[in-house]
């Protein structure tokens, strides 16, 4: 069974930085592409970032490019994402999921950019 537990959210002012993370379980981590999708009150999940299974490729959403950096570490099955200069559009549930379009993802960690 796969199981995708988020943590490392919270408040933070505009500007700030965040760390959240992501450990994995169920499956075979290191044979993954993993993304980070995201969800704004009120509104649906929208893909973030995406990273192949070797960590070597990566892509952005438009509005995060510069600012957010998608990794993983294979050894410890967990997919990191770090957030910098954040704004308060960023503010959302963060989920890592198997599939770009969310519908494999976790129970979710709550970022909130706030001042």
């Amino acid at each position: 069974e796969v199981q995708l537990v988020e943590s490392g959210g919270g408040l933070v002012q505009p500007g700030g930085s965040l760390r959240v993370s992501c450990v994995a379980s169920g499956f075979t981590f290191s044979s993954y592409w993993m993304y980070w999708v995201r969800q704004a009150p009120g509104k649906g999940l929208e893909w973030v970032s995406a990273i192949d299974s070797g960590g070597g490729t990566t892509y952005y959403e438009d509005s995060v490019k510069g600012r957010f950096t998608i990794s993983r570490d294979n050894a410890v099955n967990t997919l990191y994402l770090q957030m910098n200069s954040l704004k308060t559009e960023d503010t959302g549930v963060y989920y890592c999921a198997t599939d770009p379009s969310g519908t494999v993802r976790g129970q979710g960690t709550q970022v909130t950019v706030s001042s």
